[in-house]
């Protein structure tokens, strides 16, 4: 069966819905290197009271269109011995053998591939977060911001005690609940 295109305006709209039928194509993107804003923390408590902290170093890859979610991956890569938290001595007990043990794994790393749109410019990255030596899946749930420098801001929870953080004397939820906040805000180049 063939289809005869007589005018122009025919032609056009015969591509525009090609066009609109093709796959739309990911842009890839790489952390802005000394970007204001970008960020990587965490926050819990300790005996009651709040603390929080930050990765510095942090590095970030991502390939996103939002009319494509579902094409989307993200990679993230975490110093663990560089995590400040305001106070040296928990600085040091979190890169000790019972926390991170940075001798041994030094990084941690997020990725996922395959992301859901949720509405509103909200997005949710379900992926995988090795830490420890361990990796157990951890949902990012983020918006997004278009620009020039495109910015991701995203949350997640991660229960420390899947990855062995904080054990042996340190396993009392109690005094350090099992669920870590950490939040993020990414500023973006084309890469």
């Amino acid at each position: 069966m063939s289809i005869k295109l007589s005018t122009p305006s025919a032609v056009a709209a015969a591509l525009a819905g090609l066009l609109a039928a093709s796959p739309a194509l990911a842009a890839d993107y790489v952390q802005a290197a000394g970007a204001p804003g970008s960020n990587l923390a965490f926050a819990t408590k300790y005996d009651g009271e709040v603390f929080a902290g930050t990765f510095p170093g942090f590095s970030t890859q991502l390939s996103f269109d939002p009319a494509n979610p579902a094409a989307g991956k993200l990679e993230v890569n975490i110093p663990l011995a560089g995590a400040k938290s305001g106070n040296s001595d928990r600085d040091s007990t979190l890169q000790g053998a019972d926390f991170f043990d940075v001798g041994k794994f030094a990084t941690a790393r997020y990725s996922a591939s395959g992301f859901r749109a949720l509405g509103s410019d909200t997005y949710a990255a379900d992926g995988t977060l090795e830490l420890r030596g361990v990796s157990k899946p951890v949902t990012l749930t983020f918006t997004w911001t278009p620009g020039t420098q495109p910015v991701l801001k995203g949350k997640a929870t991660v229960k420390r005690l899947d990855f062995g953080v904080g054990g042996g004397d340190w396993a009392d939820t109690k005094s350090i609940p099992d669920e870590t906040a950490i939040s993020t805000v990414v500023t973006f180049k084309a890469k």
